[in-house]
């Protein structure tokens, strides 16, 4: 009677997890079809268009620079409407290449005649903006490549969104993302895998990717991405963009509707010591500029009182005074390939000779950062809290390692630990998030921050007393071949060290990658030769012809200068 009873059990087990299975399929692929349709809507009326207004030059108003843009526009040599329905055909041809786009916003047709009825021409009229599928547009979802968050509409546009709106933007797409955000590359279950538009073998980065592809591709001028580990950066790096990861505060939690299920991603990006921070995506620096002054106005400061009202400083962003520069091309962590550090030297001894002052800096204990800062901040309980925003859901290949990794008992990951070091020559260097530690006690963590805050008290110091303005340093790249990002967590130790920082940082492409890149990539065994440099080495091999990009970064509340040194940056490299 036991077994039998047992047995009923257990078959009722598997009959209920097959139910389950099938419901989550189920809201998957009405998501897919849903998405599906609007793509089909949005063709319809670019169709429409062009019938009404055949005449069009459509290469011509892809080429434009934004600021050219919004000059015509502003003029009205160019109407909002033509270069909507423009960017609207351009971004159904990148998807349909790189499967970019979430969801067309259908209300962007309701905000081109609103901007018409606007007395004044805000600084963004008439221009179409792509947004991340987690920053809240009223009517929308915002999933995060979850499918618990498929059944609740937002109720109300995000504070980022309406103050676009009301610089005179056209919110026009929502583009893709990882499962959960907490990925460089971007692939989910609902909405599956988003490729580099340059090589589709390639990824475009992450979790920002759709954005990056989108943008890459041609099929939008300015995208709105967030940023918590290098989550604009690693797009901007790996597509060939400009993209700027603003000090968190600047712009804090504008693009997050807390009320919404989304925001359990939100709660776990945001109330950690290495903030989330929100910020531009677009093909050149005075881009992002732009779009800084657009969103830092008196409409942002008064709807988040949270945000600090701080204007754009163009005076800051135009200034041609020589600038002393830190430079590095290595963190001692993570040895990047040989392009990216050619990129930073390049570019230094371009720095040098614009009349630059140039000063060798090395940043201060990156491992410890990497493992006791910024992974501990994640998994200070053991990564419980991200594993609960899987609960009903199929977890995306790309991110299983990880998850199985945080489902391992403690003990076996001590046992782990100890059976891994023998692989790994310098102990600080642990590459596998199985051995980082937690937080065991409340008191722990509140130490945890406290390390934090000595730690850019430390870097700041530093800092100061090489007396420097900005520093060079690189990125990671060239663009991973699809599937490797999430087998290589650690390697993002150039970007996430100004997350822990929380200071602004924006990458700037300044290269491509040649055949001898590719050929010194062959005699590349990075830190150790251990098994994560030689995965490094297979990412990024064939990658000929990709861009390759450099940092630049700036103390805290200094976007404006941040800016100034990427404008620099991408000039001389334009100019070579």
């Amino acid at each position: 009677a036991a077994l039998a009873l047992l047995g009923g059990s257990v078959a009722a087990l598997v009959v209920w997890k097959w139910l389950g299975r099938k419901m989550i399929q189920k809201k998957m692929e009405e998501a897919r079809r849903t998405r599906d349709e609007g793509m089909k809507k949005m063709a319809r009326a670019v169709q429409q268009f062009r019938e009404q207004v055949p005449s069009v030059q459509t290469d011509a108003i892809l080429s434009l620079p934004l600021l050219e843009l919004t000059g015509r526009l502003q003029e009205g040599s160019l109407s909002p409407r033509t270069v909507l329905y423009t960017y609207l055909e351009k971004a159904l041809e990148v998807t349909q290449q790189t499967n970019c786009l979430r969801h067309f916003i259908p209300e962007c047709e309701e905000q081109l005649q609103e901007i018409q009825r606007h007395k004044e021409k805000g600084l963004l009229y008439g221009i179409p903006v792509s947004i991340k599928d987690h920053i809240g547009h009223k009517g929308h979802l915002a999933t995060c490549g979850l499918v618990r968050c498929l059944g609740t509409l937002v109720e109300e546009d995000s504070v980022l969104v309406k103050v676009l709106k009301r610089q005179g933007a056209i919110p026009f797409a929502m583009t893709n993302v990882p499962q959960s955000l907490f990925s460089y590359d971007c692939s989910n279950p609902i909405f599956g895998r988003t490729l580099n538009p340059l090589n589709p073998q390639k990824s475009p980065g992450g979790s920002s990717g759709g954005e990056g592809a989108l943008i890459a591709g041609g099929g939008s001028v300015l995208g709105i991405g967030s940023d918590v580990a290098g989550s604009i950066r690693l797009p901007s790096s790996f597509c060939g963009l400009c993209g700027l990861k603003p000090t968190a505060e600047r712009l804090r939690r504008v693009g997050w509707c807390l009320a919404h299920p989304s925001a359990q991603c939100g709660f776990l990006l945001w109330s950690h010591p290495v903030p989330c921070a929100v910020g531009p995506m677009a093909r050149d620096v005075d881009s992002l500029a732009l779009c800084m002054k657009a969103l830092l106005c008196q409409e942002m400061f008064q709807l988040d009182p949270t945000v600090p009202p701080i204007p754009f400083n163009e005076q800051v962003y135009s200034s041609s005074s020589p600038l002393r520069v830190g430079y590095y091309d290595t963190d001692g962590y993570f040895p990047l390939p040989p392009c990216m550090r050619r990129a930073v030297q390049e570019t230094r001894r371009a720095l040098q000779a614009a009349g630059h002052q140039l000063v060798r800096f090395s940043p201060p204990r990156i491992p410890y950062v990497m493992t006791e800062l910024f992974l501990k901040a994640f998994y200070a309980d053991g990564g419980r809290a991200w594993l609960d925003v899987f609960t009903g859901d199929i977890v995306d290949p790309g991110l299983k390692s990880q998850v199985n990794s945080c489902k391992m008992p403690r003990l076996v990951k001590k046992l782990l630990a100890l059976l891994l070091k023998p692989l790994v020559t310098i102990p600080p260097l642990l590459k596998d998030v199985a051995v980082i530690s937690t937080c065991r006690s409340v008191k722990e963590v509140w130490n945890h921050h406290h390390q934090i805050q000595v730690y850019r008290s430390q870097f700041i110091t530093r800092w100061k007393e090489l007396q420097l303005d900005v520093v060079l340093c690189p990125v990671l790249g060239p663009a991973f071949t699809t599937g490797y990002p999430g087998k290589l967590l650690t390697a993002i130790s150039s970007t996430m060290l100004y997350n822990v920082l929380n200071f602004p940082a924006g990458v700037v492409p300044v290269s491509s990658v040649t055949e001898a890149d590719e050929e010194e990539l062959k005699l590349y065994q990075g830190c150790c030769d251990d098994p994560w440099d030689r995965r490094l080495k297979q990412a990024v091999s064939g990658a000929v012809g990709l861009p390759v990009a450099v940092q630049c970064v700036a103390l805290p509340w200094q976007e404006e200068l941040c800016l100034r040194f990427m404008k620099e940056v991408e000039t001389l490299s334009r100019d070579k």
